[in-house]
């Protein structure tokens, strides 16, 4: 039921269309891949599923094999009407526009649980995942393919090369893990770089209790200047004091302290 690389390619062709490097398309052209993906986000009946730049239907076709209901946001006008009549048929909405500005209330309620699962652009998969963690609650879960530099970073812990502002974003909002790699092999065109699938869970509530504005402020300053000690890259904001009352030491780089501890920061400024 899922599209082959034939398929993908005589799509295209009989539409006149080609991969738009401007909306970082890469179509993934192997069954398998899609329905791994499918099963790794562990949805099914009932369920509602948000697929972000759907394409041509690839991820959508597996995910309505899962019984799941669908709705499939391509930002492409042109690809657009081939991919409602690759989903005729089906529990599928499809919407035509950018995922960074729809109105979210609507396609994820905050009263319903709702979990994106998508094949991202590349260039626009980490400002669209910080983008669902801070603005759209009904989103429960996201089960994204990536680039893997990128998935690394969204699941990167305290002390290891990849921890980086949006690491401490997502901590705070969720947990994340990775959940495998995916060749470059199985997309069309072919990207360079090899991609990564990665789960993140939104918890109940967040990590710490801190309004999360100051928070991230905090934190962009300091990753902003990674490689400087905590005191330098945040004298404008951090005093001595607060650095003690926060029980954080002033020397420290920013990649060594977790979300736990930029929460005491950012109390201790706050106060």
């Amino acid at each position: 039921m899922t599209h082959s690389r034939h398929d993908v390619v005589t799509l295209l062709e009989a539409h006149g269309l080609a991969p738009r490097r401007a909306f970082g398309q890469n179509f993934v052209v192997d069954p398998n891949t899609v329905r791994r993906i499918a099963r790794l986000a562990d949805v099914g009946s009932g369920d509602r599923v948000i697929e972000i730049g759907a394409g041509l239907g690839s991820l959508t076709l597996a995910l309505v094999e899962t019984g799941a209901r669908v709705t499939a946001i391509e930002i492409d006008r042109g690809i657009v009407p081939v991919l409602r009549e690759v989903v005729s048929g089906h529990d599928v909405e499809v919407i035509e526009g950018d995922a960074m500005n729809l109105d979210w209330s609507t396609i994820a309620p905050d009263d319903e649980r709702s979990t994106v699962v998508a094949n991202l652009p590349y260039n626009v998969a980490t400002p669209l995942v910080a983008e669902l963690l801070d603005r759209v609650p009904g989103v429960a879960r996201m089960v994204v393919m990536v680039q893997r530099e990128v998935a690394h970073r969204l699941a990167a812990v305290p002390g290891s090369p990849d921890y980086g502002a949006v690491s401490v974003k997502v901590a705070y909002w969720a947990e994340a893990r990775l959940l495998g790699d995916v060749p470059p092999t199985v997309f069309v065109p072919r990207p360079k770089v090899t991609s990564s699938i990665v789960e993140i869970r939104r918890r109940p509530e967040p990590a710490v209790d801190v309004d999360p504005v100051p928070l991230f402020s905090l934190v962009r300053a300091a990753f902003g200047q990674r490689r400087k000690m905590l005191r330098r890259s945040l004298a404008d904001k951090v005093t001595a004091e607060m650095f003690e009352s926060a029980g954080i030491d002033s020397s420290a780089r920013p990649e060594t302290l977790s979300v736990l501890d930029w929460g005491r920061l950012a109390a201790a400024v706050g106060d």
